[in-house]
C-alpha cells in the first residue's frame, strides 16, 4: 500500500492506494502521524480512499485513533471516494458515524476547511 500526502493550507490530504490490511495500516498510520501531533498546524485531515479495495479492522482502528486525536484538537477528519466494498465495510461497522464520509476529495476538503478548498482548487487548475 502507498499513501502519499499533500498539504492544502491547513488540511493534509492522504491518498491511500491498495489494501489497508495490517501492513497497509502501518503505512497509513505513518502518513498521518505528523498531522496528529497535539500542537501541529493541521486543522483537518482528508483521506482519499478511491484507490483502496479493502480495509481491515486494523485499518479502521487507525482511522478511529486519528478521529479521536483530531476531535481532541477540535479539528476535523473526513474520508472520500469510497469504493463499494469499502463503503459496505463502513456501513456494516457503522464507521460512517466515526468519520465524515464524502463522495469526493473536493467535497471532503470543503467540509473540513474553506481555506484549504481554495488552495485545492488553485492547485487543481494547474
Amino acid at each position: 500500500m502507498q499513501c502519499p500526502t499533500h498539504a492544502y493550507a491547513d488540511v493534509l490530504v492522504a491518498t491511500a492506494t491498495g489494501r489497508i490490511d495490517f501492513a497497509g495500516a502501518q503505512v497509513l498510520e505513518g502518513a498521518l502521524a505528523p498531522a496528529l501531533a497535539p500542537d501541529g498546524p493541521v486543522r483537518g485531515i482528508v483521506i482519499d480512499l478511491a484507490g483502496v479495495d479493502y480495509i481491515s479492522s486494523v485499518g479502521l482502528r487507525v482511522l478511529m485513533v486519528a478521529a479521536k486525536a483530531m476531535r481532541a484538537r477540535k479539528a476535523s477528519i473526513a474520508v472520500a471516494s469510497l469504493q463499494p466494498v469499502v463503503a459496505e465495510i463502513f456501513e456494516i461497522s457503522r464507521f460512517h458515524h466515526v468519520v465524515d464520509v464524502r463522495g469526493s476529495v473536493r467535497d471532503a476538503i470543503a467540509a473540513v476547511s474553506p481555506e484549504a478548498l481554495a488552495a485545492y482548487d488553485r492547485m487543481d487548475r494547474r
